[in-house]
């Protein structure tokens, strides 16, 4: 009698004639093959019960166990394994084909020409499938236009162009300010322009706010900060946080009209740039000057056309262009939720593109068909702000040294110390004197 745990199941209407075959091959089955059971679940004594094992000896105790269905026997009749060997060698190969596609895709392998004007989907980043969720610490702005006049006209003159948002990366240290500075005059000749300057810094910047505001542009003036699980990471994917707060401010302005640009504090802008990017429908592109081995980086023009690129560095990007050879309309990135740019060093600008699913039929090439240079990746070379040795007593108002250190100090330029760094040499008619022949 079966255990009062399992109740045997009624058998279905449909079942019955499944049921009278089945017991009448009962015998011939098990004078057959005496592994082979029948596979549909009956409790009744026959079933293949769980084995017991009593602590005292080894017998076996063919009594099922409580709470545990019966167990069936595991070989499966003939008529199964038909169709279960097929699969068994179908998923093998299944999993190596998968692998090689995979594994071609992420190399850069099987690519063609032809095969660039396939449609894709986005990179499968995990960073790159979510919309961007930043935290914004906005620390000045202002959307008031102070310049009386751009390039010789007023400025209501120009009220009919669209907006280029000019998104700058930057971050503290000595050459900041003064490369700000150079990039902001050449800004000023630019009408209709936003500036988002996004500061690598965990708090705002007083200074550069007052700097900001002397220029006149309509800014946004926001500390981006680098994550610190990042700034250990060799090579760190600088400029990324900053680029993702400004994407994150022109979500939350929901703005669709306009033009995007990546422009970083130490390029080289020819004016001629910004009347070419500012009519793009969806992403324009263009040679940058001053890059890695070839010293250029660009799109390759045939029949007013892009159909590859030219890049000293592939490493399978499939956009590979630097962040200041392509300008973005917003109004068709806005199509895209998701649009992203991930922490993946390198591949920042690549990732980006593929975010906003760009096609290369899609891309505008600028700059006379690509063959002039309006972007150089000019670069400054970077030192440590030096220390200088000055007296502190006479850093006071008897001369001009104590207010300039001051300023410089402000800017991350120079310190000036009681006791660190080489002593500071004053000197007239060639001649360096102490500090107390000047300044007591």
């Amino acid at each position: 009698m079966p255990s009062a745990h399992y109740l045997p199941l009624d058998p279905q209407a449909s079942d019955a004639d499944d049921l009278e075959e089945e017991e009448g091959q009962q015998e011939h089955r098990t004078s057959m093959n005496n592994n082979q059971y029948n596979i549909r679940y009956h409790p009744q004594p026959a079933v293949d019960y769980d084995v017991v094992v009593d602590d005292d000896d080894n017998d076996d105790d063919r009594t099922p166990t409580m709470g545990k269905a019966p167990r069936l026997s595991r070989s499966i009749p003939s008529r199964r394994r038909c169709w279960i060997m097929p699969i068994m060698l179908l998923v093998p190969f299944c999993i190596v084909f998968l692998y090689f596609m995979l594994s071609s895709q992420t190399l850069g392998l099987g690519t063609s020409l032809e095969d660039v004007d396939d449609d894709y989907e986005p990179h499968n980043d995990s960073p790159n499938t979510h919309a961007l969720n930043e935290t914004l610490h906005i620390c000045s702005e202002s959307h008031e236009d102070g310049r009386l006049y751009v390039q010789d006209k007023p400025s209501s003159a120009y009220a009919q162009l669209p907006v280029i948002y000019f998104v700058t990366p930057t971050y503290p240290r000595r050459e900041q300010i003064p490369e700000l500075t150079r990039l902001a005059h050449s800004l000023l000749h630019v009408p209709r322009l936003h500036w988002l300057v996004a500061n690598d810094h965990e708090r705002c910047d007083t200074y550069m706010d007052i700097l900001l505001n002397r220029f006149g542009i309509p800014f946004t003036h926001m500390a981006s900060p680098m994550p610190h699980k990042f700034r250990n990471s060799k090579p760190a994917p600088r400029g990324v946080a900053n680029r993702r707060a400004a994407l994150q401010w022109i979500r939350q302005h929901n703005l669709t009209n306009g033009v995007l640009y990546f422009g970083d504090d130490d390029n080289t802008y020819d004016l001629r740039l910004f009347t070419e990017i500012r009519q793009t429908q969806r992403v324009s592109m263009f040679p940058v000057g001053l890059i890695a081995d070839y010293a250029v980086s660009g799109p390759v023009v045939r029949d007013g056309k892009v159909v590859a690129f030219l890049d000293s560095w592939v490493a399978a990007r499939r956009w590979p262009v630097d962040m200041a050879g392509f300008a973005v309309n917003l109004g068709y990135m806005s199509l895209y939720p998701n649009v992203n740019m991930p922490y993946k060093p390198g591949y920042e600008e690549d990732l980006f593109l593929r975010s906003i699913g760009l096609h290369i039929d899609q891309i505008e090439p600028r700059g006379n068909n690509c063959t002039e240079i309006l972007v150089w990746h000019t670069q400054t070379k970077n030192k440590k702000s030096p220390v200088v040795r000055l007296e502190k007593k006479y850093l006071d108002g008897r001369s001009n040294l104590g207010a300039l250190f001051r300023s410089l100090k402000v800017m991350g330029v120079a310190f000036a110390s009681d006791t660190e760094g080489p002593l500071a040499t004053i000197s007239k008619n060639g001649k360096g004197k102490p500090h107390s022949y000047f300044l007591s």
